[in-house]
């Protein structure tokens, strides 16, 4: 009688998932909704079928099996979307096909170049200072470019 009280079936997995979503408001990153989505799915499979809670919890770790690998997937294509194609908060990769000219001689295969108010390391071949050259990639923090 006693272990029956504890256990309230698919309702002790309906607020577990509630629990877990709701605590993805206090953790960094986002991993514990997946959790919470597959507590949700195991207290409907729960509920709807009269399972024990071994079994429960052999579906419980297959839902977030699931769920984890499908959230990555989403993660991943959200990550790939238009900010991280465009550059948005990537400056370097912005001054890609853009000319610059050189501050000072590039000797061996380093230089700098001015861009508004800063001043960023470059690697490309030896050219002369005031030498125009287009930005082709960046490695880091450093451009590399060409004679333009």
């Amino acid at each position: 009688m006693a272990s029956s009280m504890l256990w309230l079936g698919g309702w002790s997995w309906v607020i577990l998932g509630m629990v877990l979503i709701g605590g993805e408001v206090f953790a960094p990153g986002v991993f514990l909704i997946w959790f919470g989505l597959a507590a949700l799915l195991t207290g409907a499979v729960v509920g709807l079928t009269d399972i024990g809670w071994q079994i429960a919890a052999l579906v419980f770790a297959g839902f977030s099996l699931v769920s984890v690998l499908v959230g990555r997937l989403l993660m991943r294509h959200r990550n790939e979307e238009p900010d991280a194609a465009t550059g948005l908060n990537d400056r370097g990769r912005q001054l890609v096909g853009k000319v610059f000219k050189l501050e000072a001689t590039m000797l061996g295969g380093e230089g700098r170049i001015r861009v508004g108010d800063s001043s960023w390391r470059v690697t490309g071949p030896e050219l002369l200072a005031g030498s125009e050259v287009k930005v082709i990639g960046v490695e880091g923090a450093t451009l590399i470019v060409e004679k333009a």
